[in-house]
């Protein structure tokens, strides 16, 4: 079993935000397979499962703010038993040009509080990391707080879109020869 997270930041202030690409990418992906997610009180996720190339999938977007996003993790991960190595986290980067998609297996989070509390709360830094680059040049002219929380403008949507579909044909790939450190 693969748990995969989108982060993000719950509500509709923040839909369509730099911040909540996890959390657009997993719409996009549930929509492909015809899935809904539904809101699971005792994990306080969004969440819904299925099976891709034989395995099963659970697809989680934390309904906690982003620097929260570990309490989710770890009440998911206990209850399936599913070890470090299985999870899967995909998020935005603001070190990463729009679009460009980056793969790591573990390591230190880079500064970012959501991975930074799933780190905490797991007490492990063995898991799947998937970033998305939010950067455009704007990041120069306003706070990066600001900016991460600001909305896709329709060039940057149709940008992050095309870098979703990518990232379909890649997390098929992970799902059935096992994760691996790309940059695209």
């Amino acid at each position: 079993m693969i748990l995969i997270l989108g982060l993000g930041n719950p509500g509709k202030d923040y839909e369509k935000t730099r911040h909540n690409a996890g959390f657009m990418f997993l719409d996009a992906l549930a929509s492909k397979y015809s899935l809904s997610f539904s809101f699971n009180k005792k994990f306080n996720a969004q969440i819904v499962g299925t099976s891709i190339e034989g395995e099963d999938i659970i697809f989680v977007k934390p309904q906690t703010y982003m620097n929260l996003s570990g309490n989710a993790a770890l009440k998911i991960a206990n209850y399936y038993k599913i070890p470090a190595e299985k999870i899967w986290v995909i998020y935005d980067d603001v070190d990463l040009t729009l679009g460009k998609i980056r793969t790591r297996q573990s390591g230190s989070s880079g500064g970012h509080k959501g991975i930074d509390s799933i780190i905490d709360n797991l007490n492990n830094d063995n898991f799947f990391r998937i970033r998305i680059g939010i950067k455009t040049e704007s990041l120069d002219q306003i706070p990066t707080e600001k900016y991460v929380l600001g909305k896709l403008t329709k060039a940057e949507q149709e940008i992050i879109n095309t870098s979703f579909n990518k990232l379909f044909d890649l997390i098929i790939s992970f799902i059935k020869d096992g994760p691996g450190n790309i940059s695209a």
